[in-house]
């Protein structure tokens, strides 16, 4: 790709340029407003929804069965009144005092349907209930799953499954074959649906969603939270920053660089925190060569300067992006190796590696991405180069925007040597930060652009799935790390935590204090949990 050539200058009056405009397209007479950025594409159907930015989207016009515990592990009932089941069968009572924003009350057959529509779609998601066989509504407020076989993080994977007002949906049907045409999704794509705490009024996936509260929500909003949100996609740092400056902006997305992150908190800005379940990774293309050679991605591996990359994110003396990876399982899940035994670069081992791979490195130059919109990237892929050139490995480095990586890597030959991502446990448990990434399935998706195939590491996986016990879980899953770290389809550069600038007038208790964290990423940015001063 190209490179931009632009002056300090013009980076300057560009920034100037986008606050003003994004300062004159404020509310007029909002009592209380609050503007935050993510990384576009905001997706905002639920069945399509996957990433960071749309996590925020739906905890916040959407709504689940149950939640993550506040400051602890399990799970509460939300939507769901109380439930019980283990093994294949699984009971919920919903609450009789719930409505979507349509004014439609909510009923096991929204439940049901809401299921249906993201197994139907195949999307996003929905590999989290690829083992649930069926839903059925026992009465109006009672609904029961039936899986084909034991899933034990099944309750947990109901934090992803946002429950839609299936009468407006069925109501809003765009074109498309069978009985069911697209499902809504011309619909849901530009509208919500849900019972959530906030109604979009306006959603440009590219550029901004508006939302405003909803005084209607069955749980209650406080008075402080903020009446109108704008979730704002795609913003360079140098206008964030000017923005906060002007009080245009109140809480800055987590990929702004660490240097930006530490001036804006010496001008006054409060630093807030996400601890992630997930990671920081490099992702090699298995397919092809020399990376279909494991000595060669061990040489890789090895090469890495992983002490160096963590200096790269520190934001203060105390407070870093990331901490210290042990493996491929970030540190405290299931399978995870001790704190204790972080990675370290090992120049010898690479070296005696690469001897082995059966690729001459004289041959190859190994293609090195990182995400436009994640600036913060470069500086790791400028680290991997210098590492790799140490070793007498020739690379290049390539800008790549997010949505054409998303879509290049959904074929093998057309995927990178080399691509740089954050990927998160979506629902807090193991399984769905690694099935995701490493199941021969998965193959494909942006999470996985290793493009792996290897039946031992697919058999470790279904194991942790469906493990009977806690104990059992915990030995597949440790099982798992030693394997895929003795084949490196992946570089484990660090663990990860999520860093936000806000403004002194936002309160944010679920990101600043951890007796109210959710532990799962996203679910922070809650909007009725926060308050803004006006």
């Amino acid at each position: 790709m190209k490179p931009d050539f632009i002056t300090p200058l013009r980076v300057a009056s560009l920034a100037l340029a986008g606050a003003a405009a994004l300062a004159l397209a404020a509310p007029v007479g909002a009592d209380r407003v609050l503007r935050l950025d993510e990384v576009a594409v905001g997706e905002l159907d639920p069945g399509l929804a996957s990433d960071y930015a749309d996590s925020i989207l739906m905890f916040n016009v959407y709504d689940t069965l149950v939640l993550p515990r506040q400051g602890g592990p399990g799970h509460v009932p939300h939507l769901a009144a109380n439930w019980d089941g283990e093994g294949t069968q699984y009971t919920f009572q919903l609450r009789d005092d719930v409505r979507f924003q349509s004014g439609n009350p909510l009923r096991a057959e929204d439940v049901v349907f809401s299921l249906e529509r993201m197994q139907a779609l195949g999307r996003g998601l929905s590999f989290l209930f690829g083992n649930v066989e069926m839903a059925e509504a026992v009465d109006t407020h009672t609904v029961r799953f039936s899986l084909n076989e034991p899933y034990a993080p099944f309750v947990a994977s109901l934090v992803r499954l946002p429950i839609v007002d299936k009468e407006t949906v069925m109501a809003n049907l765009g074109e498309g074959e069978g009985d069911m045409k697209d499902w809504g999704q011309g619909y849901l794509s530009a509208n919500g649906a849900g019972t959530g705490a906030y109604r979009v009024i306006a959603h440009n996936p590219q550029e901004e969603t508006v939302m405003v509260r909803n005084d209607d929500y069955f749980l209650g909003i406080d008075e402080g939270a903020p009446d109108t949100v704008r979730l704002r996609y795609g913003l360079e740092a140098a206008t964030v920053r000017t923005l906060m400056a002007q009080g245009e902006h109140e809480i800055s997305s987590q990929w702004l660089p660490p240097e930006v992150m530490r001036a804006l908190s010496n001008e006054g800005m409060q630093l807030l925190t996400e601890s992630g379940t997930g990671a920081f990774y490099f992702k090699m293309n298995t397919t092809k060569a020399p990376l279909d050679d494991v000595h060669c991605r061990l040489a890789l591996a090895n090469a890495f300067d992983y002490e160096a990359a963590l200096k790269l994110i520190a934001v203060t003396d105390t407070l870093s992006q990331g901490s210290a990876s042990t493996g491929a399982i970030p540190v405290g899940m299931f399978g995870a190796n001790p704190a204790s035994m972080t990675l370290a670069r090992d120049v010898d081992a690479s070296r005696n590696h690469l001897a082995q791979c059966a690729h001459d490195p004289a041959d190859f130059s190994i293609e090195i991405t990182w995400i436009a919109e994640v600036p913060v990237e470069e500086r790791f892929a400028l680290l991997f180069q210098a590492n790799l050139a140490e070793i007498g490995i020739r690379s290049t480095i390539t800008k790549v925007p997010w949505a054409l990586f998303s879509s290049q890597v959904n074929k093998a030959e057309n995927t990178p040597h080399v691509s740089q991502l954050f990927v998160n446990a979506v629902t807090g448990d193991p399984d769905t930060l690694l099935y995701g990434m490493y199941h021969s399935t998965a193959a494909g998706t942006w999470q996985s652009p290793e493009h792996l195939n290897d039946p031992e590491v697919d058999r470790l996986l279904e194991e942790g799935r469906t493990g009977a016990s806690d104990e059992a879980r915990d030995a597949a899953y440790a099982a798992l790390n030693d394997r895929l770290t003795a084949i490196a389809p992946s570089i484990y550069s660090y663990d990860r935590q999520s860093i936000f600038a806000g403004s002194p007038k936002v309160n944010a208790p679920a990101l600043s204090d951890p007796a109210q964290a959710f532990g799962l990423d996203g679910m922070g940015f809650s909007f009725r949990l926060m308050t803004v001063e006006n």
